[in-house]
């Protein structure tokens, strides 16, 4: 069966450089995106019910942008002004500059590791005795509780987001050669809008293990995976394939 669309389960690139766009044009193939998930915050009145205060912390640590965007969401809806003597521990120095959105950048106690949250603990070494407050989803690594309790830091985990299925029912039917996926939500999302969808002829490709996992378990034939070491990324494996189905074009 010869390859002629895909559908990406993710929002379309911003920009005209994707690779993406690059396999489109030179497999001639037609490739669509759309996000099968997305992120809705935690109302007040619900974050209220888990009794978690946050004044009651001294610092808060931040593993993305979102993360960041819902800490302060949350403390405006509860009318909380965050003290200026709140420090900030953030996964990266990209995610760090992110705060100047909302607070004024060279007068706060920030802190920030090289992207590894492993290497973000050993920042928090020297501030031991703060009482840290951790901005999460309600789908999260689990490395990070548990880092947190190897290196005996107090802290509060607040689901201040949950990942939760986009509406698709105007796609009506899958009907693509390809369906690529990033995250078991993303399964689970093709099941909630499709109860009754049938794999057949669709090829499935997934990126990283946790979703390989997700896939077999949802009873689906995983036909595409990376990273590989021949394929390191998504657009990578997707060409390899496509080279060998579309043989003789």
């Amino acid at each position: 069966m010869k390859i002629k669309s895909i559908l990406v389960s993710q929002p379309k690139p911003e920009t005209a450089k994707s690779p993406y766009y690059d396999l489109a044009e030179k497999s001639n193939i037609k490739i669509d995106f759309r996000p099968f998930i997305h992120v809705e915050g935690v109302s007040a009145k619900d974050f209220r019910q888990t009794r978690i205060h946050i004044l009651e912390h001294s610092a808060v640590i931040f593993t993305s942008r979102t993360a960041i965007d819902h800490f302060f969401r949350i403390a405006q809806e509860m009318r909380l002004t965050v003290p200026d003597s709140m420090k900030y521990f953030c996964i990266s120095e990209a995610t760090a500059f992110y705060l100047q959105k909302y607070i004024v950048y060279r007068k706060r106690k920030i802190f920030y590791g090289n992207g590894k949250f492993s290497d973000l603990i050993n920042v928090m070494k020297k501030h031991k005795d703060e009482k840290f407050l951790v901005p999460l989803s309600d789908i999260h690594k689990e490395q990070i509780p548990d880092l947190l309790d190897k290196g005996g830091y107090k802290y509060t985990k607040a689901v201040l987001y949950r990942t939760v299925s986009s509406d698709l029912s105007d796609l009506k039917d899958v009907n693509y050669d390809i369906l690529v996926f990033f995250s078991p939500s993303g399964i689970r999302s093709l099941f909630d809008n499709f109860p009754d969808f049938q794999q057949n002829n669709t090829r499935i490709a997934c990126f990283g293990p946790t979703t390989a996992k997700a896939v077999k378990e949802a009873g689906l034939r995983l036909d595409i995976q990376a990273p590989t070491a021949k394929s390191p990324s998504m657009t990578m494996a997707l060409e390899q394939y496509i080279k060998k189905m579309n043989k003789g074009d």
